[in-house]
């Protein structure tokens, strides 16, 4: 197994943070990971993007894509740039909040998920990227959702760990999403 992804939108939206808890929960898992981050000229507002491998084998190759297994977009900006990049019978999760642009081939699976929406519902808007992340995981398994809670102890800073419940009900949220669209439904 050898998966490469790209998570992509503005800085601020908490794409960088989503890059790094998969990698760290793969690497928990025994696994081998990269995690690479990307930056436009401003850290928030501008556009951010960072590449994940995860693989089973002893070590990661070369930790940048071009065309990547699984893209999340957050925005349309991201959403344009990386969707002619995913691989035939890949992945693309997006923002259905904030992408206006539909899609555009039929050799990759899309979920498109009002994250903006749910993560409002569970009460901030700043739980979207999680969801986007979770519904991902939910459809490929890369990594065990029950861990998210524990990558979240390391890559957010203690001032916000009173809002890892509230991040896992949006995991699971985006979660069930993803594994509903695997199955069919």
């Amino acid at each position: 197994m050898y998966n490469e992804m790209i998570f992509a939108g503005f800085g601020g939206q908490g794409i960088m943070t989503i890059g790094q808890i998969i990698a760290y929960v793969g690497m928990n898992e025994g696994r081998a990971v990269a995690w690479i981050p990307s930056y436009g000229p401003e850290m928030r507002g501008g556009t951010a993007n960072c590449t994940v491998v995860v693989t089973d084998q002893d070590r990661v190759g070369a930790p940048m894509t071009t065309q990547p297994d699984w893209v999340i977009a957050m925005n349309n900006p991201s959403f344009a740039k990386f969707e002619p990049k995913v691989k035939p019978g890949g992945l693309m999760v997006y923002n259905e909040s904030l992408i206006s642009h539909k899609p555009n081939r039929d050799d990759i699976k899309y979920i498109p998920v009002k994250a903006n929406e749910l993560a409002k519902d569970l009460g901030n808007e700043r739980y979207a990227a999680i969801i986007c992340m979770a519904t991902l995981v939910g459809y490929t398994d890369i990594i065990n959702i029950e861990m998210v809670s524990e990558a979240l102890k390391k890559v957010l800073p203690d001032r916000y760990h009173e809002l890892i419940p509230d991040n896992m009900k949006a995991a699971m949220s985006g979660y069930e999403i993803g594994k509903n669209s695997r199955n069919g439904k």
